[in-house]
């Protein structure tokens, strides 16, 4: 086995629980309706930040949530200040923040810009009034619409997140929020498949049959229409689910998928250095208890092998429509990719699932539609 190279973290999360409410689908750290604790968790992240001990320049930084946006103005420029006083962005770096469509007003947008955010991740999901409603959104489709156009203004890429294959959902009204997200020249797309996680309302709902999913076959399709309408449109589609116009890829994402490694503060957040994996406490309240009273914020640890760390870069890399370089990935980990996954590859290039020209493997269109069922085998030892 060659010697890796070990990267040093250029990127960093900042992870915001708050929100006006929960959405039936939604299984991230979130509290909905206790805004009385963003003093306490603003002090709470500046003291974890300070264990830091130094600032840590950054190239890409990704303030997500939760909505960072829900956040009092007072509070949203404070914890921008943090984020700028911890991870200062090289130069041509991206900072990226995630917003709720009925957040943007012009006061906030106007503290975003000046505090230096690049990148604004409006969560539009869709813009169809009907289906909002049902996605349990707080915003119109007439206020996505404005909130985009507002963005633009005020940063220099401006994101849509878009769900589909709703709950009587069909590909002709996927299709109209395909249509009225290009029509509004986004700089970036992104289009996830609904998925239903234990834990939320959502759940509760399928197993006593109030919700019924949609059919494999629609969201297949809709999955390619997606694909065909947005590449048309003018999108690069670099990565699973997500869509580009040139220039605008989201780095802090690709840096996830490339295998860097990158800090991360804040009730739930993921850290990732020197091949080891931390996670803070989910529960918004005993992160905030335990940082305070100056205990640890982590929660679970997970020291992964050399060869752990190697098959999981390949998991995530192959989500790049470029694929994964083999030179690229020995260089990168000491593995070699046919010595972590042959068997696997081979199986997937017979089944017309992956392309393998000797130097790259890249995902198929059939292998980008199957995709989640093809890790568990490229993650097993």
């Amino acid at each position: 086995m060659a010697k890796p190279t070990l990267p040093i973290a250029h990127a960093a999360y900042l992870h915001v629980p708050f929100c006006r409410h929960r959405c039936g689908y939604c299984n991230f750290t979130v509290v909905a309706g206790r805004d009385e604790l963003a003093e306490r968790y603003l002090a709470a992240v500046e003291r974890e930040l300070q264990a830091l001990e130094t600032p840590r320049p950054v190239d890409t930084l990704f303030v997500g949530g939760g909505t960072p946006t829900h956040l009092a103005r007072g509070h949203l420029a404070r914890l921008l200040s943090l984020a700028h006083q911890w991870f200062p962005l090289t130069a041509d770096g991206e900072w990226s923040v995630e917003a709720n469509p009925v957040d943007v007003d012009a006061k906030k947008l106007g503290a975003l810009a000046s505090a230096g955010v690049t990148r604004l991740s409006l969560g539009v999901q869709s813009f169809r009034d009907a289906k909002l409603r049902l996605l349990e959104r707080d915003h119109s489709g007439e206020q996505a619409r404005e909130a985009v156009a507002a963005a633009r203004s005020a940063v220099a890429t401006v994101a849509v997140d878009l769900i589909f294959a709703t709950p009587g959902e069909t590909l002709d009204d996927w299709s109209r929020d395909l249509d009225a997200a290009i029509a509004l020249e986004p700089d970036h797309i992104s289009t996830y498949g609904l998925t239903i996680e234990k834990g939320t309302s959502y759940w509760t709902r399928r197993r006593t049959g109030d919700l019924a999913e949609v059919d494999e076959e629609t969201q297949r399709a809709m999955y390619e229409s997606a694909i065909e309408r947005l590449t048309a449109a003018g999108y690069e589609h670099y990565e699973v689910s997500n869509f580009a116009r040139p220039g605008h890829r989201c780095r802090h994402n690709e840096a996830y998928w490339r295998g860097d490694e990158f800090f991360a503060a804040g009730p739930g957040a993921s850290r990732y250095l020197a091949g080891r994996r931390e996670t803070n406490h989910r529960s918004t309240t005993t992160y905030i208890a335990r940082v305070l009273a100056g205990h640890s914020p982590v929660a679970e640890v997970d020291e992964l092998s050399p060869r752990e760390r190697a098959c999981e870069r390949l998991v995530f890399a192959l989500r790049r429509i470029d694929g994964v370089r083999r030179g690229w990935f020995a260089t990168a980990t000491g593995f070699m990719v046919d010595e972590l996954a042959r068997t696997a590859i081979e199986r997937y290039v017979q089944l017309g699932l992956v392309d393998d020209d000797g130097e790259t493997i890249r995902l198929t269109r059939e292998g980008l539609l199957v995709s989640d069922a093809l890790w568990p085998q490229l993650l097993a030892p």
